[in-house]
């Protein structure tokens, strides 16, 4: 029977990780069936897919009542624990496990961090020796390590550990940030200063890991400053503001060594090192396809130090990208209201409880947040972008109307405000008061693909300044080729002024550019059938109804596959005017964090990250920012428009 019971989670397991995970992610963990070893294992694989951990750890809870002395279910139950927050209660199965080869990694790891956060060093470096392990895992018991020799008295010890740790080349910024730390603890200021200057002399250090680089530099001014230095201190941080704008952490630094403030390390002791050691690791591992490993190190950083702010905002975005709303509100309720970050919790916040369609509390909660930074831009364009949601463009023009007042002389970063209010008054029906805004906004940001989108489509859509129209709109396409809503555009004008052919053409570039998109295929569809190509646009429209479309598309689309098209004499319009606005305003809310699945070469912004960071990250060099800017026109030219949950596109690595 134990070999059986073996056999049969053994071939479960294969079969769950065989299975196309867009499968696994549709399914309904409720209604798998738990009443056999394999029916509860697949039932926690596809709660786990979801990042539905509280009913992962209830299925393999459930599995393990089946074949209790199975390792790889009791990793898998540690390891969801961990990520759901139940550190405690992951430590009973790490345990078990710690003297097992195959599964020890995180075992003694999280081991190792319920010893230190006792101060319990001697156990912890025993527990951080392990039979095999990666690059990763050597740089993350080395270090932790290094802190518990130094929690142990061994200070001169843990900075040689941390010091000559060997390894990859990207090792360099994490040995050295972690020896400058230790020996700045204790006390040995030559041996920190040299090691920070390892960081800010390595241009290197700065693409292996930007977060952990970041905080480097942070570390190394307010060390700096405690030493006299605050010109240096000042100077280096304002070079690193040039690269890295928006970056809020920085900004707060520097308005506090400009004041003279008397700055406390970042880290103070040897628990917080620890916690500091898989904070950078989680944060490095953070570049898309990566995230169960980056929420269980930010959980276990959590566990040594809860306060621990940049730990709690890059888990807040986690649950964001995951569609866990709620789980984003508690994180980002955690944030101290001290930390620099703070504003940018608050709107998150508000944003996420507008996921939650929690509309009253969210307005409440974006209207205080409005009224206690009156000049922050972004407060009104998140107001606003709930508003639109809602469909209550009255109430958007409103919070738009407050910005330009509350911005008095606008300057290119505020072209955004004055689009967003463009379209709330067209929304309305005010072209008289929208159209000014759209060429304000032209005039802050002139050739602004958006704009120039949006403001041709409308031309075109109101049978006015027809070859403008159409102009802004071949502008627009130019400026922004790769974007599949901007070619849809100037298709669906085509097809909105009957040149067939020609929209059929864009149409179908756009849908090359935006295979998944439902209303580009229902307008391609629309398109082939009014050149006489009638199969291919019930293929067209069969793919449409396949992609979740909204109720309303859904609907049109179906009555098409039944019936097609009626002739054009008898049409007044080949498409709803709200299939047209969607169509058009896709982007218009750009402020709301979307957790939906990624097209391919988007990137969602995380918290801390500066345009310079992504590009290091993503590209390769931290020079090519500009082209990250090209393809997001709605940054309006700004490196420091980003924020958390963003979605940007992005250009080839090559």
């Amino acid at each position: 029977m134990r070999r059986s019971a073996n056999y049969l989670v053994t071939t479960a397991m294969a079969f769950a990780l065989a299975w196309p995970a867009t499968a696994i992610a549709q399914s309904d963990a409720g209604q798998v069936r738990v009443n056999s070893l394999a029916g509860a294992f697949l039932a926690a694989r596809v709660a786990e897919n979801q990042s539905d951990f509280s009913n992962a750890i209830s299925f393999y809870t459930r599995a393990l009542a089946f074949d209790p002395r199975n390792e790889s279910l009791k990793q898998n139950l540690m390891v969801a624990l961990i990520s759901s927050g139940e550190f405690d209660r992951a430590l009973i199965y790490a345990g078990d496990l710690k003297e097992v080869a195959e599964v020890e990694r995180f075992s003694r790891v999280a081991l190792a961090v319920d010893a230190i956060r006792k101060t319990e060093f001697e156990d912890a470096k025993f527990l951080l020796k392990l039979t095999l392990e990666s690059d990763l895992d050597r740089l993350i018991t080395s270090l932790m390590s290094a802190w518990a020799d130094y929690g142990a008295g061994e200070a001169a010890a843990a900075v040689e550990k941390a010091a000559t740790l060997e390894g990859p080349a990207w090792f360099e910024v994490f040995s050295a940030y972690h020896t400058a730390l230790i020996a700045e603890s204790s006390g040995d200021y030559d041996a920190a200063k040299k090691a920070y200057e390892r960081i800010v002399t390595n241009p290197a250090t700065a693409t292996a890991a930007p977060e952990t680089f970041l905080r480097a530099i942070e570390s190394y001014a307010g060390f700096l400053a405690s030493g006299g230095e605050t010109a240096a201190a000042l100077e280096m941080i304002e070079e690193v503001e040039r690269v890295h704008l928006g970056r809020l952490d920085m900004t707060e630094l520097r308005k506090r060594l400009e004041a003279s403030e008397t700055l406390s390390p970042l880290v103070g002791n040897a628990v917080h090192g620890a916690s500091e050691v898989l904070l950078n690791v989680g944060t490095a591992l953070n570049r898309g396809g990566g995230e169960d490993f980056v929420r269980l190190y930010l959980r276990m950083a959590l566990a040594l130090r809860p306060e621990n702010v940049p730990a709690l905002m890059q888990l807040a975005a986690l649950a964001e990208q995951t569609d866990k709303a709620e789980e984003a509100v508690a994180f980002y309720e955690q944030v101290p209201d001290t930390a620099p970050q703070k504003e940018l919790a608050e709107l998150q916040l508000g944003l996420n409880l507008a996921d939650l369609k929690r509309y009253d509390e969210a307005i409440a909660h974006l209207e205080a947040v409005a009224e206690s930074s009156p000049d922050d831009r972004r407060s009104y364009l998140a107001l606003g972008s709930v508003h639109s949601s809602r469909m209550d463009y009255r109430a958007a023009a409103n919070v738009y109307d407050r910005a330009v007042e509350a911005i008095g002389e606008p300057d290119r970063a505020d072209w955004n405000i004055f689009y967003q209010r463009g379209i709330a008054y067209e929304r309305l029906k005010e072209w008289e008061k929208a159209e000014p805004n759209f060429f304000k906004a032209l005039e802050l940001f002139p050739d602004q693909p958006q704009v120039l989108n949006y403001l041709g489509y409308s031309w075109v859509d109101m049978n006015r300044n027809l070859e403008e129209g159409l102009e802004l709109i071949r502008k627009a396409v130019e400026l922004r080729p790769s974007d599949g809503y901007i070619v849809d555009s100037l298709g669906w004008a085509y097809y909105r002024l009957g040149r067939y052919d020609e929209a059929a053409k864009e149409l179908e570039r756009a849908v090359s550019l935006m295979p998944d998109d439902p209303i580009l295929n229902d307008h391609l569809g629309d398109a082939y059938w009014r050149v006489g190509r009638r199969l291919e646009a019930r293929f067209q429209w069969s793919h449409a109804r396949d992609l979740d479309p909204e109720p309303d598309l859904l609907a049109e689309v179906l009555k098409k596959l039944t019936k097609g098209l009626p002739p054009v004499t008898d049409e007044a319009s080949a498409t709803s005017e709200e299939q047209v606005e969607v169509a058009m305003a896709e982007g218009i809310t750009d402020t709301q964090t979307d957790a939906s699945p990624l097209a391919d070469g988007d990137y969602v912004v995380q918290p801390g990250q500066s345009l310079w960071s992504i590009a290091a990250d993503r590209l390769g060099r931290g020079s090519r920012y500009e082209e990250i800017i090209e393809l997001n026109p709605e940054l309006g030219g700004s490196p420091d428009a980003i924020f958390p949950g963003q979605k940007l596109r992005m250009p080839p690595t090559n």
